[in-house]
């Protein structure tokens, strides 16, 4: 069974006191639903949200070293991350593959350090403006895929989560139709079976990410191959997050 999840990477926002109401209120909400709740905040304020979450959120990290540990000043290591008790880490964003220039090689080896660390590795795909209309963005998508994920084994891919993440759409306003939205998360699907076997490809959940919101996420969530969302700036709104986390 596919898990629902609803995602909030709050990205390099938030100082120290809007950060601790924003969660504060986001963990002592009432969620009636069984939707898993994930909030990706920055880095500092992972080991003291950790100390004090309930059981209904959990945490994930915007980012890991692909190192174990080491020479590697200003990065964090998996080992570190679950040592205080996050339990996600994003992998692929778009943001980091365009400003950091991280390539597949280097997201397969976070994702394998993460899942040796026992965190669930929340990996994120899409294609640019141009990919889109020029038609490739179905080859895009899948050869990210191929190249970060598919050495995985079985059990190891379905310790997975991934996001599809139109980058055309992201913090723009502009959201991929929910037709749109699903035809490419039917195919993510499609690979998974073909790669692995029906059984695997449905115990893993598919994020939509770009421009999800409050107004559009019932439509979306209603789609057969979309199991929640990667939300960006509408997490940082916590009646905005709500709504969405409601909307299934």
């Amino acid at each position: 069974m596919r898990k629902k999840i609803v995602a909030g990477n709050w990205k390099m926002n938030m100082n120290n006191s809007d950060a601790r109401a924003l969660f504060e209120s986001l963990n002592n909400a009432k969620i009636v639903n069984s939707t898993e709740i994930i909030v990706a905040p920055p880095s500092v304020y992972l080991s003291d949200f950790a100390s004090n979450k309930n059981k209904n959120i959990y945490l994930a990290a915007q980012n890991c070293s692909d190192k174990e540990n080491g020479a590697c000043t200003g990065e964090i290591s998996a080992s570190m991350l679950y040592s205080i008790g996050v339990e996600y880490c994003l992998v692929g964003h778009s943001e980091r593959r365009q400003y950091q220039n991280e390539s597949d090689l280097l997201i397969k080896q976070k994702v394998n350090v993460l899942i040796e660390n026992k965190v669930i590795p929340i990996f994120c795909c899409g294609e640019n403006l141009d990919e889109r209309e020029s038609g490739d963005f179905y080859q895009v998508v899948q050869t990210q895929i191929e190249n970060s994920l598919f050495h995985l084994t079985d059990s190891e891919i379905k310790r997975v989560v991934i996001a599809y993440e139109p980058i055309w759409a992201i913090g723009t306003g502009v959201t991929a139709s929910s037709d749109q939205a699903q035809r490419i998360h039917a195919f993510i699907r499609t690979l998974l079976v073909e790669k692995y076997s029906l059984e695997t490809a449905e115990e893993i959940s598919i994020l939509y990410g770009g421009s999800c919101k409050a107004s559009n996420a019932k439509e979306l969530f209603m789609n057969t191959d979309i199991d929640g969302g990667l939300i960006g700036g509408a997490a940082l709104d916590v009646d905005s997050f709500l709504a969405i986390i409601e909307a299934f």
